[in-house]
C-alpha cells in the first residue's frame, strides 16, 4: 500500500472490465477518487465503482468515446467536477479485431488506432494540460502490450498502435519531466481478461499459450494493477519513460531455449 495515492483523483480509461477494472479496484484499495470510463459496458462499469467504494475509495461512472476530443474532455470534467483535482491518468481502453492484413479493412485500421493509440494521446495530453496549468505533479500510465515489442500475426493494426504508445510515452516523458509530470507506459503479457480467457482454454491450444511464457502461468488483472499503483506513487517517482513489462518473462522469447 502506498499511504501517498490516498485521496488523489485518478482517471482509468476502458475500467468496467479487465485489466482496467483491476487497476481501478486497486486505486480504490489504496483509498483514491476514481472515474470509471465505459463505453458500451454501463452494468460492468456500476461494478468497478461498487468494488472501488467497497474497498474504501471514492469513484464514479462517465460514459464516454475516448477516441474523440469531446469524449476525453468529458471525463476530465467530471473529476474535477466531482473530486476537485487530477493526479492520475491511466490510459487503458484499447482493444483489437485480429484478421489476416491483406484483408484488414481501412474502417478496422482506422478505429484500432482511434481507440487504442489516439485515444490514449488524447487523455495524456489533456490530463498534462490540467496538470501544467494547476502545478501538480501528476502521473501518466499507458497501457501497452508486449506487442510494443513481439509482433503479433494477423494484428497489424494493433501491434501498430502500441509500437507508436512506446514511442509517444518516452517522448512525453521526455518533454515533461523538468515540469514534475512523469510518463510511463505498462506491457502486459498474456493476462486472464473476458477478452483474453486464456484460463478457460483447454489441451493444445492453452499449452501452446503457455509455451510463450517462461513462467509457465497466466498473469492476472491484479497484478498488472500493483505495477500501476507503484508507478504513480512516490516510491516510483524517479521513474518516467520506461516501459515496465509485466509479462511472465514472455518478452525474453522463450522459443530461445535449448
Amino acid at each position: 500500500m502506498y499511504p501517498d495515492l490516498a485521496g488523489k483523483t485518478a482517471i482509468v480509461t476502458g475500467s468496467s472490465k479487465g485489466i482496467g477494472q483491476g487497476i481501478a479496484v486497486r486505486f480504490g484499495r489504496e483509498k483514491m477518487n476514481v472515474v470509471v470510463d465505459y463505453h458500451t459496458d454501463p452494468n460492468g462499469a456500476e461494478e468497478t465503482v461498487r468494488l472501488i467504494k467497497e474497498h474504501g475509495g471514492n469513484a464514479m461512472a462517465v460514459e464516454a468515446d475516448v477516441s474523440r476530443e469531446e469524449g476525453m474532455r468529458q471525463l476530465i470534467d467530471a473529476a474535477i467536477q466531482r473530486f476537485g483535482a487530477i493526479q492520475v491518468m491511466v490510459n487503458n481502453a484499447g482493444f483489437s479485431n485480429g484478421c489476416p492484413s491483406h484483408e484488414l479493412s481501412l474502417q478496422d485500421w482506422r478505429r484500432v488506432l482511434e481507440v487504442n493509440l489516439t485515444g490514449a494521446f488524447l487523455g495524456s495530453r489533456e490530463a498534462i494540460k490540467y496538470m501544467l496549468d494547476h502545478d501538480i505533479n501528476g502521473s501518466v500510465i499507458n497501457i501497452s502490450s508486449v506487442h510494443q515489442q513481439i509482433p503479433k500475426v494477423h494484428n497489424v493494426h494493433y501491434s501498430t498502435t502500441k509500437g507508436g504508445m512506446k514511442m509517444m510515452t518516452e517522448t512525453l516523458a521526455l518533454e515533461y519531466a523538468g515540469r514534475g509530470i512523469r510518463v510511463n507506459a505498462i506491457a502486459p503479457g498474456t493476462i486472464e481478461t473476458p477478452a483474453n480467457p486464456t484460463e478457460e482454454k483447454q489441451g493444445k491450444e492453452k499449452e501452446a499459450t503457455l509455451e510463450k511464457i517462461p513462467m509457465n502461468k497466466i498473469g492476472k488483472p491484479e497484478q498488472i494493477a500493483a505495477a500501476a499503483a507503484w508507478l504513480v506513487s512516490e516510491e516510483a517517482g524517479y521513474v518516467t519513460g520506461t516501459t515496465l513489462f509485466v509479462d511472465g518473462g514472455m518478452t525474453l522469447y522463450p522459443s530461445q531455449l535449448g
